[in-house]
């Protein structure tokens, strides 16, 4: 049985006084495992889309500060976690309703399932790039869909041994990285980067770059509330997740922006040729690994295998909590779930759609987590009863389980969102406003409420750290 299963488990039976389950662990150890988790290729490949679009400097600044926004909203959503201990979509009972909340489960099931399949891509193509190097022989699908078999394999059997793994498979990844950078500024100046011409044809902004990396944040979000509820402090999981967070992506999409910026001006995109190389990077781990070696090729099917692992462990889980006393048992779910991401793993040609998919994430849960934020922190007071366990009746109950404020904010949040990605490219970006429509219209929709929840404390879970 897994670890936020087993906290799910004392929550239910009250094996404590208070119905309150504390974590343990530390900052550091907090911070490792942020560090450790979020040091993917996906990450890395990231930072590759934003050159030639947007000059070096600017997507520095870019990463730094879209990485902060989005560590914002994850360390809040986090910290809900820490001070109820229930995973992140267990918290969207709270703002949602006991079957309204089924719908961002439901999403959060799409999204991940999207990850799993792009994490096998990657890996699949990796593996590829290495066969083929030596012995000649190529099929991106097949070792896609075997490479997402072997993942689906962890999930259900495995999945102890790889989270044990991952801080030696982050080693590497850091190792690979420290490689990567010393090779880069070596071998160019770090002028030659700064000066690099732009190819403005591309049409890619700093905002859309912006909501790439916030998004980014968002997609890491939905596991902020399973992982900082094992803090032992608010203080904790807060330092510990957002440093960790911060450190990792920044790092990683630096370095993807660095590797690439490096391919271009080996390529003749340098500043004064008036060429930045013509073309955007493609979603493509091989595009690195032809300059930097097939070693980093390994290194990255090793950091997907073990980060895939956790995705689909974490999707079949969100499923099988979806309510409070779970009727779906792990392993059919485990293998109906693996089955259709085995599938998706031969649709190579999501890696050409990588941004939408991205957009899709912000549509999908920017508006969800400033609903959380609004609900927990402003409207119940940060104060969630055990009645957010229940399947019917109590606090949470709603119209029928459902808050219909709620899903009526989260379906104008997504348009909005839509709408300034799409129809009327916003100048800022579509995730920002999107999030602030949110929470300005839950709020407005759900203040008149608030006083119902002034004098909730008994049988509460918040954990004052």
């Amino acid at each position: 049985m897994n670890w936020y299963r087993r906290l799910e488990n004392r929550l239910e039976s009250g094996s404590d006084e208070s119905g309150v389950i504390r974590g343990t662990l530390s900052g550091r150890r907090m911070f490792m495992i942020w560090l450790a988790a979020n040091l993917v290729v996906t990450t890395m490949l990231t930072g590759t889309l934003f050159v030639p679009g947007i000059d070096y400097t600017t997507a520095v600044i870019v990463i730094v500060v879209g990485t902060i926004i989005g560590t914002i909203v994850l360390t809040l959503i986090g910290n809900i976690g820490t001070r109820t201990g229930l995973a992140t979509m267990a918290i969207t009972r709270g703002a949602f309703g006991a079957r309204g909340s089924y719908l961002p489960v439901a999403a959060n099931v799409i999204i991940l399932m999207g990850w799993s399949w792009v994490q096998a891509m990657l890996a699949g193509i990796s593996v590829n790039y290495v066969v083929e190097q030596t012995t000649g022989f190529s099929s991106p699908i097949l070792f896609s869909v075997l490479c997402q078999a072997l993942v689906v394999g962890l999930a259900i059997l495995g999945h102890e041994g790889i989270e044990k793994a991952e801080p030696w498979f982050a080693l590497l990844i850091l190792l690979a990285m420290a490689f990567v950078f010393v090779t880069a500024f070596t071998g160019h100046a770090p002028s030659e980067y700064t000066q690099m011409s732009t190819d403005p044809s591309l049409e890619f902004t700093p905002a859309l770059a912006l909501d790439i990396v916030i998004s980014t944040a968002i997609s890491w979000t939905v596991l902020s509330g399973d992982l900082n509820r094992l803090a032992k402090s608010q203080r904790a999981g807060v330092v510990g997740s957002g440093l960790g967070y911060i450190t990792s992506t920044v790092l990683a999409m630096v370095l993807g922006l660095t590797a690439f910026s490096y391919i271009l001006i080996d390529r003749g995109g340098s500043a004064g040729t008036g060429d930045a190389g013509g073309e955007p990077a493609a979603f493509d781990p091989t595009v690195l690994a032809d300059e930097f070696g097939w070693a980093l090729a390994i290194v990255i099917f090793l950091s997907v295998m073990a980060t895939n692992t956790m995705v689909v462990y974490g999707m079949v889980n969100s499923v099988v909590g979806a309510q409070s006393r779970a009727r779906l048992r792990f392993l059919p779910v485990a293998l109906v779930l693996g089955a259709i991401s085995i599938i998706g793993s031969t649709w190579l040609a999501l890696l050409d759609q990588y941004t939408d998919f991205l957009t899709m994430i912000g549509a999908f849960f920017v508006p969800v987590f400033a609903i959380l934020i609004v609900d927990y922190y402003i409207i119940k007071r940060r104060v969630y009863t055990r009645d957010i366990l229940r399947d019917s009746g109590g606090l949470y109950s709603y119209t029928r389980g459902v808050n219909w404020a709620a899903v009526g904010v989260w379906v104008v949040g997504a348009l909005v969102s839509y709408l300034l990605t799409y129809a009327y490219p916003s100048p800022v970006g579509a995730t920002i406003p999107s999030f602030i429509a949110s929470f300005a219209l839950y709020l407005g929709l759900t203040w008149h409420t608030r006083g119902r929840f002034a004098a909730v404390s008994v049988g509460h879970l918040s954990a004052e750290a």
